[in-house]
């Protein structure tokens, strides 16, 4: 209840300063998915948040979470707490438990925000590992900009990709997440 309370206050307030085209919404399947994401800066999740109409359980670091109001709060929004460097058991069994109650996951598989001049970083295993354990389909999205305020932005959605068992393994790991980096990346560009 508390998520779509939100979703309602923010939108027009992001909407009016962040004006951004959504490209590919009918790319988003029904029923349970991954979205990955890159990330630029501290609202990218506010972006998914408002311009993706469907509730979304995202994975944030653990130290959002450390003060009981905020963590509450990030909580009854929809966050799942991650350390970044250690996940947890926990961490794994509550994304799992969002993809088998037919709901949507967001990551961002860099792990945190890209600071530097390369268009992604390296990414985590996270996703591709969670996509192949429950054989939900992964959703690239691309931001195509760092949020300005009133500077038009694009979120490009792009089509599912689906990882089978052909994928368990440290290697098939990789080149799952080399699948989704480049389908990311050829996201950027439309």
């Amino acid at each position: 209840m508390i998520f779509w309370i939100v979703k309602i206050i923010t939108f027009i307030p992001i909407c009016i300063l962040f004006p951004t085209r959504v490209i590919g919404k009918k790319n988003l399947p029904k029923g349970r998915y991954i979205l990955v994401c890159n990330h630029m800066s501290n609202i990218d999740y506010a972006y998914l948040f408002n311009f993706i109409w469907k509730k979304q359980y995202v994975l944030a670091k653990d130290s959002l979470f450390r003060n009981r109001i905020i963590g509450g709060f990030f909580k009854a929004c929809g966050g799942i707490s991650v350390n970044r460097d250690n996940v947890g058991i926990n961490t794994i069994k509550n994304c799992l438990r969002v993809l088998k109650n037919n709901k949507i996951l967001t990551i961002f598989p860099e792990g945190t925000r890209n600071k530097t001049d390369a268009e992604l970083l390296e990414f985590k295993a996270g996703a591709s590992i969670l996509a192949i354990k429950s054989n939900a389909p992964i959703v690239p999205v691309f931001i195509t900009k760092k949020p300005k305020i009133f500077h038009i932005n694009k979120i490009v959605i792009g089509k599912p990709m689906y990882f089978n068992n052909d994928y368990m393994g440290e290697n098939g790991t990789n080149k799952a997440n080399e699948e989704i980096k480049e389908a990311m990346l050829k996201l950027k560009n439309q």
